[in-house]
């Protein structure tokens, strides 16, 4: 063999080296960032975007990043590992195919019913299934999620219940001071004309 194949051989063995090991490093800080995102995640929806156009994906992010849900393709074999990781129930069945998962960090509602609404226009995307809470749920459950009212709905419903009694109580106190208020003076009223 020649000596200039011999070091050229050598070189591109150390760089395949290397970039096996910066590709298994990009993986680790995958599966890492994922695991944190499920920790912090109050729900997951997965989802197979085939047959989605690269217009309709950045329509759905957009619409998704507005609403503070983040929208994510992932490796399945990646994201079977950051779910374990997490400690949350296992979504294997769900994790086949081509996916993206929807991460819902405050109102655990609000992915669902963006995701179910959107279907409606474009029968592209499909539900998988996901998580709730880090427990397993199928697409049948998320369905029914999106039509639950989410967390800003439920809280605004909770202050009117929680006005209407008070309310309803300076009113009676208004109306029982007033009574008082008359009774007081018919009293007072009848003592004058007691007295004179």
């Amino acid at each position: 063999m020649k000596p200039w194949l011999n070091r050229m051989t050598a070189v591109v063995s150390a760089g395949k080296e290397r970039g096996e090991k910066m590709v298994k490093q990009i993986k680790i800080n995958a599966v890492e960032s994922l695991t944190d995102k499920f920790r912090k995640a109050k729900s997951l929806i997965l989802t197979d975007y085939r047959g989605m156009t690269v217009q309709e994906m950045t329509g759905l992010r957009k619409i998704l990043r507005e609403q503070q849900v983040e929208f994510r393709i992932v490796k399945n074999r990646l994201a079977k590992i950051a779910i374990q990781k997490a400690g949350c129930e296992s979504l294997d069945e769900f994790l086949t195919g081509l996916t993206a998962i929807a991460i819902g960090y405050d109102d655990p509602v609000l992915p669902a019913r963006i995701l179910s609404e959107f279907i409606r226009t474009s029968e592209k995307l499909k539900v998988k299934g996901g998580l709730l809470e880090g427990k397993k749920i199928a697409r049948k459950t998320v369905e029914r999620l999106a039509k639950m009212p989410g967390k800003q709905e439920i809280l605004g419903r909770l202050a009117c219940l929680l006005k209407s009694p008070a309310s309803r109580l300076a009113l009676s106190l208004r109306q029982a001071a007033s009574k008082l208020a008359y009774a007081l003076k018919a009293i007072e009223d009848l003592k004058k004309t007691e007295v004179g």
